[in-house]
């Protein structure tokens, strides 16, 4: 398998026992948790949770993820797509409300693969860092109900330092374009669980308020009436961030009251969460 899925377009021989390219992993899908999830937006997690999948390994890899020892060190367990298929019955029929792919852009050819066997009657989540390609995720059209990708950055000179990638904001622009083309408009049922669309998350960093404030002007310009905002300040110094000191510690409240002030401004339709969210608690437990 060559690979090209993602916008590094690293060429890379993806074969049972290489695993070469940026993302470094080979052919075959892995995953490192395949649980309820309670912690998501109330539109995703209801009262019953969502159906979580983390996917091991990243095309983008952030110094600072909090998921670094799936996203950077790709620990976990291979999985086939008619294993994963099964799971994904087990967790429809544990009465989850949703079933989240979470980071899944270096497995999406087995992605499809696993839902052309089954689909579950749930809506069908891709969560998202945003550094994606048109074309991948037109293989996608018709598969998935919702994307909730990241927003990450519309500084590029940081996200070149923090994400070691070029045209982020440009990248992640077209992506979410392409998200919308398929998701037009937020659905949300009788009981409060989003059916359909886009939400747009952004984790405000610290010592980078401009870069967020940035994020949300390009979201109110590009994608206002057509998306769901959500506003995060749950960063916690994780990984590599000891090595980068403006981003080695929590954000402040008065860092996150001036993104939510600039939010509140340009009346982004979505979710804030609470600064209590910044706590290694609501790290995933990662039990392969």
């Amino acid at each position: 398998m060559i690979c090209n899925l993602c916008p590094r377009k690293c060429n890379a021989q993806r074969f049972l026992n290489t695993a070469s390219g940026y993302c470094k992993c080979n052919s075959e899908m892995k995953v490192a948790r395949i649980a309820p999830h309670l912690w998501e937006e109330p539109c995703i997690s209801g009262k019953n949770g969502c159906g979580a999948v983390f996917f091991s390994g990243c095309t983008l890899k952030c110094v600072y993820c909090q998921n670094f020892e799936i996203s950077h060190e790709n620990n976990g367990k291979y999985i086939t797509p008619l294993a994963l298929s099964e799971k994904l019955k087990e967790l429809e029929n544990s009465g989850v409300h949703t079933i989240e792919f979470v980071s899944a852009t270096q497995y999406v050819d087995k992605l499809i693969e696993t839902l052309d066997i089954y689909k579950p009657n749930v809506p069908l989540i891709y969560n998202s860092s945003g550094f994606e390609d048109v074309t991948t995720l037109k293989n996608l059209d018709g598969y998935i109900d919702v994307y909730l990708p990241d927003f990450k950055y519309s500084d590029d000179t940081l996200a070149k330092r923090l994400s070691k990638c070029d045209n982020y904001t440009a990248i992640a622009t077209n992506a979410i374009s392409e998200m919308v083309r398929q998701c037009p408009s937020v659905s949300i049922d009788n009981n409060g669980i989003i059916e359909k669309g886009v939400i747009v998350r952004h984790l405000v960093l610290p010592s980078h308020t401009k870069n967020s404030i940035g994020v949300l002007n390009i979201i109110k310009e590009k994608f206002s009436d057509n998306v769901l905002l959500s506003l995060m300040g749950q960063y916690i110094p994780h990984g590599k961030s000891s090595d980068y000191p403006d981003i080695d510690r929590k954000i402040t409240k008065r860092e996150y009251q001036k993104v939510l002030d600039h939010l509140i401004t340009l009346e982004l339709d979505g979710f804030a969460q609470d600064l209590k969210s910044a706590d290694k608690s609501y790290i995933p437990s990662w039990d392969y």
